[in-house]
């Protein structure tokens, strides 16, 4: 009789849902919640404390500055044409048909 229990103890250790039914069901859910734990340990952090810090300091500097410093002379004519040409470059750019044939493509 030793011998069937130690068989049978051998199959209960390597295969738990010859254990009992509950004892399964706890044993998944453990897993699925180490699973899930896992994955929360595993995403990534988007932003650390240092990076909190420096976008901290600048919301505080971009809040307080302007209050603190004199305010500045215009900038010369000149300057502030350039973001206005900078536009009408990028939309040509963006509406300028393309030669699809010169075009270096991989259909693999």
């Amino acid at each position: 009789m030793a011998s069937q229990f130690g068989a049978m103890d051998t199959r209960q250790r390597r295969n738990p849902v010859l254990v009992r039914p509950n004892a399964a069901k706890r044993h998944l859910q453990q897993q699925r919640a180490n699973a899930a734990a896992d994955k929360k340990a595993a995403a990534p952090k988007y932003f650390g404390v240092e990076a909190f810090l420096v976008l901290a300091c600048l919301t505080a500097s971009l809040l307080i500055l302007p209050l603190v410093l004199p305010p500045l002379p215009p900038p010369p004519s000149l300057l502030l044409l350039l973001p206005v040409c900078l536009l009408i470059l990028l939309i040509v750019l963006a509406f300028m048909p393309t030669d699809v044939r010169s075009m270096a493509t991989s259909y693999l």
